[in-house]
């Protein structure tokens, strides 16, 4: 098993000293964190929600989920064969782009990819969602909704009205189109209605683990058994 690379000095110039001290933090927890757990999973993520990655947390107990600023994580992990804490994490690092996170971590891994990749959860869309589909609402009585909401519905956009106290939609009203991003208005509407659309969801990335070194999951079978086989030779 690779030695953990100690000691690599990483450069956070041009930061105010509380920013610093914050992103030295964030290093030391990273590579705390590389010392502890033999498997590092990088994952991105699909409509990040605070209170399901909490829930999730707490099911994983034993290992750490991390969310933190790329470029710092990078410098954290080492993003060249020279700066590497330890060796192959450099091929980790320099695929961390965009929304996503790493999940350090004790247990099988093929436990914890099979969980990962059937993991989801549906969620009410927010303002800037790409609608998945198109929800249209018939002209007639909204019996779901409660006569005092009617006004708020009105302010949401909706020609709606209180015919015998029954909240009433005048005509046909489109709340959201399939492939066009979500209004606030909308988002709104679509939670009063109780639909959906957002999933949040972890899609894993890559495999990293102190034996085998950084293996991408974009990679074909054929191509991983041929890199393991070159590694033990």
């Amino acid at each position: 098993m690779p030695k953990l690379k100690r000691d690599k000095k990483i450069s956070l110039t041009k930061t105010k000293k509380k920013g610093l001290e914050l992103k030295q933090q964030i290093v030391n927890d990273v590579r705390s964190c590389v010392e502890q757990f033999k498997t590092i999973i990088l994952f991105s993520v699909d409509n990040m929600r605070n209170n399901k990655l909490k829930e999730i947390r707490e099911e994983w107990k034993g290992s750490r989920f991390f969310f933190g600023k790329n470029k710092i994580v990078a410098l954290a992990l080492g993003k060249t064969l020279e700066t590497e804490i330890s060796e192959g994490l450099s091929k980790l690092s320099v695929r961390l782009e965009g929304q996503c996170g790493l999940f350090f971590t004790n247990e099988n891994k093929n436990k914890v990819l099979k969980w990962m990749k059937e993991f989801e959860e549906n969620d009410y869309a927010r303002a800037g969602f790409v609608a998945t589909k198109t929800v249209r609402l018939s002209a007639g009585p909204l019996p779901d909704f409660s006569h005092a909401i009617e006004p708020h519905l009105r302010v949401l956009g909706m020609p709606t009205t209180l015919d015998k106290g029954i909240v009433t939609l005048l005509k046909e009203y489109t709340v959201c189109k399939q492939g066009q991003a979500l209004t606030p208005e909308s988002a709104r509407i679509l939670k009063l209605l109780g639909i959906p659309l957002a999933t949040f969801k972890l899609t894993p990335i890559g495999v990293y683990t102190k034996k085998h070194g950084y293996k991408d999951l974009a990679k074909s079978n054929t191509e991983e058994e041929t890199e393991e086989k070159m590694e033990e030779q």
